[in-house]
C-alpha cells in the first residue's frame, strides 16, 4: 500500500484511469490518445517550441511505436519525440527509460531494487530507489499523472526476472 505521504502528494486521483484513452486519434497513426493537461505540455515541450502549445489541452499518443507524443486535432498542432524534453518511457528507443520523471529513477533501477536488492513492494523499491520522493508529477511526468502505475509494471518485471533466476 502507497504510505499517506506518497498517496497525498503525488498519486491523488483515480490510478485505475491512469491508461483510459480519450476518442480522439493520433492524426498520424490513429491510435486513441490520452488527454493531457495543458500545463504537462508546456513544461516538456522544449523551450523553442513552447509558445505553440498554446492555452488547449492534448493528447498523447500510445503508439509506441508513432514518433508523435502530444497532439491536438483542434488546433492541429502536433510534437514529436525529438521536440519533448524528455524520452518517453514507452516510446520506442526511450534512453533512459523513466519510471519517476520526477525523482529521474529508471525502470532499470526498480527492477534492480528487486532483482539484486531484494524489494518485494512498492514502498520498499521507494526507499531503496527514492521513486516518488519529489513529486510533481503534473509537469514532469509526459502523462501528467502519477507514476505509481509505470513504477509498479516494471516492479513486476522486476519479480518476474527473480523468480525465473
Amino acid at each position: 500500500m502507497l504510505n499517506e505521504k506518497t498517496n497525498k502528494s503525488c498519486c491523488e486521483g483515480n490510478i485505475e484511469s491512469f491508461l483510459k484513452t480519450g476518442n480522439t486519434l493520433c492524426p498520424i497513426c490513429k491510435t486513441s490518445g490520452i488527454k493531457v493537461k495543458n500545463i504537462t505540455v508546456k513544461h516538456l515541450v522544449i523551450n523553442t517550441f513552447e509558445e505553440q502549445v498554446g492555452d488547449t489541452d492534448y493528447y498523447i499518443c500510445t503508439n509506441g511505436e508513432c514518433d508523435v507524443v502530444y497532439y491536438n486535432n483542434q488546433t492541429n498542432v502536433v510534437f514529436s519525440k525529438n521536440q519533448i524534453k524528455v524520452p518517453i518511457w514507452f516510446k520506442k528507443g526511450a534512453d533512459p527509460k523513466y519510471a519517476c520523471y520526477c525523482s529521474k529513477v529508471t525502470e532499470e533501477q526498480v527492477i534492480n531494487a528487486v532483482v539484486k536488492n531484494g524489494a518485494n513492494d512498492l514502498d520498499e523499491v521507494l526507499k531503496l530507489t527514492g521513486a516518488m520522493s519529489n513529486p510533481q508529477c503534473q509537469k514532469n511526468n509526459p502523462l501528467g499523472k502519477c507514476c505509481h502505475k509505470i513504477i509498479q509494471d516494471a516492479i513486476n518485471k522486476g519479480l518476474s526476472i527473480r523468480n525465473n533466476i
